[in-house]
């Protein structure tokens, strides 16, 4: 009997594309709490566009549309939505980082921030007057900061001193595995977050816990040329930070689909399944694992200098043991091996961190300070500490253990593993599976 052919939700999908960004654009202008839905329901758009059946000149329309028209435009209007946007952009690229060294490889890495940090200060160092206070040399005693488009160049010095941190880590850890891993790159983490916060003396190379300041934005000459009465020049800088992030993920998703389907992709694959079968059929362990740590780490040097320059202020506390259990989280939610699920975590962790949560706290004072009664309970007898933002990792961690428990091959899973719980689902196999220690 012929399959029938998958229905095609094109026009369905962009009618729904069209309706919300009229109504986001035209009537829910701000950012309060039903303006964050309408826009939380523009971005579902665009995974819908990756996920359901639609035609690809279609699929490439909306994309265009959404990243490159609508969003520019609401973010000129409103900068705190292109900051969102922004910052999602720069933890989606950890993701996909952190996917490699977890979801392909299969190694458990808890101190992922600690090249994101290796690549924020190599940019804060040289891209402020730091570098002067340890190079002052003669001549070069004011050299410093260096142009701030002199970022582009610096950029590919954080991808080289990242990585060559990832090869550091990854050398004296190729014969741990699971837990015993884990906690070498925890360590690893601390160290380079204690290294930061002490190295203010006998030379002061990062400023120490008080950090860097006055850090260079790249392209703000352009922004400050772009600059007109009804478009200030913060609004052109934080377009150039959004234009810069969609172009990192880009050329970021294009090296993981690569990689994913790369001979040294399949090593990652063969590694994480098995390690000894895999070293019997012939995989280098040490130069395979070596080739993920590094090019994980790249991804992260990359972010880091640029989030750097946008926040123009770094310090040690910017990367502490939470954010590479916050880039995890990302991973895991996702879905582990699986690139469009590492977006997806990254957008739904970084979206109810900065906007959700912060907007549902003041729509809740709001009503508090109004003494709006439900039920018969008057608003005004909440406490004052009870505030969902406040609340996050708490909200987190609710999260993950739900979807341990009733997903736990993650919300957008990798096809292979997807796969494979259909095909234990039909053969009532329980056998436990290695990834996830439980029955599958």
């Amino acid at each position: 009997m012929q399959a029938t052919p998958p229905r095609d939700w094109t026009w369905w999908v962009i009618l729904y594309t069209v309706i919300v960004a009229a109504v986001k654009i035209f009537f829910f202008t701000g950012s309060g709490l039903s303006d964050t839905f309408v826009f939380l329901a523009l971005l579902f758009s665009l995974y819908l566009a990756s996920s359901v059946q639609m035609t690809m000149p279609a699929r490439v329309a909306v994309f265009v549309v959404l990243l490159a028209l609508v969003v520019p435009y609401i973010g000129i209007r409103n900068t705190f939505y292109l900051d969102v946007i922004t910052q999602v952009g720069i933890f989606a690229a950890l993701a996909l980082g952190l996917n490699i060294v977890v979801g392909f490889a299969g190694l458990l890495d808890l101190g992922f921030v600690a090249f994101f940090a290796v690549g924020a200060y190599t940019w804060a160092i040289f891209g402020s007057a730091q570098a002067n206070k340890f190079l002052a040399i003669g001549a070069a005693a004011n050299f410093f900061p260096l142009p701030p488009d002199f970022f582009f160049v610096m950029l590919l010095v954080a991808v080289i001193f990242a990585a060559t941190a990832g090869v550091l880590l990854g050398l004296p850890v190729l014969r741990l595995r699971g837990d015993y891993l884990a906690i070498v790159t925890l360590g690893f983490g601390e160290m380079i977050r204690v290294l930061a916060n002490n190295l203010d003396k006998p030379i002061n190379i990062t400023n120490g816990p008080q950090g860097i300041t006055s850090i260079g934005q790249p392209l703000s000459g352009l922004a400050h040329m772009l600059e007109s009465p009804a478009i200030p020049e913060f609004k052109w800088q934080a377009l150039v930070y959004y234009i810069l992030v969609l172009g990192i993920i880009a050329l970021a998703i294009f090296f993981n689909r690569r990689l994913d389907n790369s001979k040294i992709g399949r090593a990652w694959v063969a590694i994480r399944e098995d390690e000894i079968a895999a070293q019997a059929m012939g995989v280098p362990l040490v130069r395979t694992k070596l080739v993920a740590f590094a090019t994980g780490a790249s991804f992260a040097g990359v972010m880091g200098a640029l989030f750097a320059s946008k926040q123009t202020f770094i310090s040690p506390e910017s990367f502490d043991f939470n954010q590479s259990i916050g880039v995890l989280a990302m991973v895991v939610l996702g879905g582990l091996g699986s690139i469009r699920g590492a977006i997806l975590g990254a957008a739904i962790v970084t979206i109810l961190n900065l906007q959700v949560l912060k907007v549902f706290s003041v729509w809740l004072n709001g009503l508090r300070s109004e003494g709006v009664e439900v039920f018969g309970y008057s608003l005004a007898h909440l406490p004052t500490q009870f505030e969902p933002s406040k609340y996050e990792r708490l909200i987190f961690g609710i999260i993950l253990i739900a979807m341990m428990l009733y997903r736990p091959q993650g919300l957008v899973p990798e096809k292979r593993r997807e796969l494979e719980l259909k095909r234990h689902a039909v053969t009532g196999d329980v056998s436990v599976d290695r990834d996830q220690g439980r029955p599958s």
